[in-house]
This record gives structure tokens, C-alpha cells and sequence, in this order.
């Protein structure tokens, strides 16, 4: 099993993540023409972080997106449920703290974190106001929530070429360079079937989540949605 289906079991986006990690950064820069370096950056900036504090960064798997928290002076705790990424992470990263954890069931207790950011990994849980409120579990009153997650492109004729590469060349290139580039049809189908900016910002206030904002990336081929927890 090496892709999962769109009723998103645990144990099988699991196995697709396992199976991809090996090559899972370089893929992604290959598939997003080097753009997910500057999504990085964007989420950076939206998180803020301040030296001493404490940010939990869900969905982070080999921690490519944790580093630039502690490069900040934060402590960063890269929490994943694939455990073949945290060891391709902790490899790699040695000096941070990860930990396995699933998105619906956090391993943390209440009000821990200062901020709480997730990557291109909201989309996998398979109940996605479930791990929202998780998130504003942990989080102490006052922090702040980054989601940076695919969304829809703004303009109309752009994002029926973005849907064509999404179910057409995507799988094609993943297959050259992914090892296990299965896995990238369900990622094409994922995002086609995800809400768009203001239902994912419905999605956000609905687990308790207070002023959503919303900034597009590159045409809305990507969205953050900042908030603060009540």
C-alpha cells in the first residue's frame, strides 16, 4: 500500500507517508518549481517566532519547515504520525525535539504552546476540525495558529490549467523522481477535492479559533490562514 484514498485512514496516509520519505523534500521541490521554499519563508513570517518560545509545528515530517523556528531562537517541536519521516528528519536534524503524534490525539497537554503552525498536512487528517481543535487545545490563549495548505487559484482560466497538471502532470513527474509516486494521486485528488479559502476559514472559526485571516500565495495555488486562539 503505498497511496492512500480520499476517506484519508490513518493507518494507510500513514503508509504512504513511511513510504514516500526517502525523497519526499526533493520531490516537493521538483513538483513545486522551487516554490515551497518561499511558502516556508511566508509561513515564517506569519508564525512570528520569538526567542524562548514555544511552537509545536504539526505535519513536519523530516522538520525541513521546523529548522528556520530555531534559527529564529524559538524551540520548535516537529510532530509527525509517520514515524519513517521523523527518522528521515531525525537523521538528518539531530538536535530537534521530534516526536510522534497524531494530529486527532496530540500528545501534549493543554495550553503548551505559544504558536502552532501545519504545512500541506491539514489536508491528510482525516477530520479536519478534530485536528483543528487539537491545535486550539494546545495552544495558550493569545497564541497564534499558521495553516499553509493548498487551496484554489484565484482566477478562473488559471486554475483550470492548475487542475489539468494537477491529475496529468503531477503523477508524471512525481514518477520520475518520487519514490513512490502512487502516493501523488492521491495528492493530486486531495487538494481538487479541498475547500477553498473561505471554507477552510469557516472550518477554522468552527473549532474555536477567533479573527481568521487569509493571505494567497502564488495566484491561490496555496493560502495561509492565520488565527488567534479565544
Amino acid at each position: 500500500m503505498t497511496r492512500a484514498d480520499l476517506d484519508k485512514d490513518p493507518s494507510d496516509v500513514r503508509r504512504m507517508f513511511d513510504a514516500v520519505a526517502r525523497r519526499y523534500d526533493i520531490t516537493n521541490d521538483v513538483l513545486s518549481l522551487g516554490q515551497d521554499r518561499r511558502w516556508r519563508k511566508d509561513v515564517l513570517d506569519a508564525v512570528a517566532p520569538q526567542p524562548g518560545e514555544l511552537i509545536l509545528d504539526l505535519a513536519a515530517g523530516t522538520g525541513t519547515s521546523s529548522q528556520p523556528f530555531a534559527d529564529r531562537g524559538a524551540t520548535v517541536v516537529p510532530c509527525d504520525f509517520s514515524l519513517g519521516m521523523l527518522q528521515v528528519g531525525k537523521k538528518a536534524k539531530p538536535h530537534l525535539a521530534f516526536t510522534a503524534g497524531d494530529g486527532t490525539k496530540l500528545p501534549f497537554a493543554d495550553a503548551t504552546f505559544d504558536a502552532v503552525t501545519i504545512s500541506f498536512g491539514l489536508r491528510n487528517i482525516v477530520n479536519t476540525v478534530a485536528g483543528l481543535s487539537e491545535l486550539r487545545r494546545v495552544t495558550k490563549p493569545g497564541g497564534r495558529l499558521v495553516v499553509c495548505e493548498f487551496s484554489h487559484p484565484t482566477n478562473g482560466l488559471f486554475r483550470k490549467v492548475y487542475i489539468e497538471y494537477l491529475m496529468k502532470a503531477l503523477p508524471a513527474v512525481a514518477r520520475a523522481v518520487s519514490s513512490s509516486p502512487d502516493a501523488y494521486v492521491y495528492l493530486a485528488e486531495s487538494i481538487r477535492a479541498w475547500p477553498d479559502q473561505q471554507g477552510l476559514a469557516r472550518l477554522i472559526r468552527q473549532a474555536g479559533w477567533a479573527s481568521c485571516e487569509i493571505r494567497n500565495l502564488s495566484g491561490g495555488i496555496v493560502a495561509l490562514h492565520r488565527a488567534y486562539a479565544r
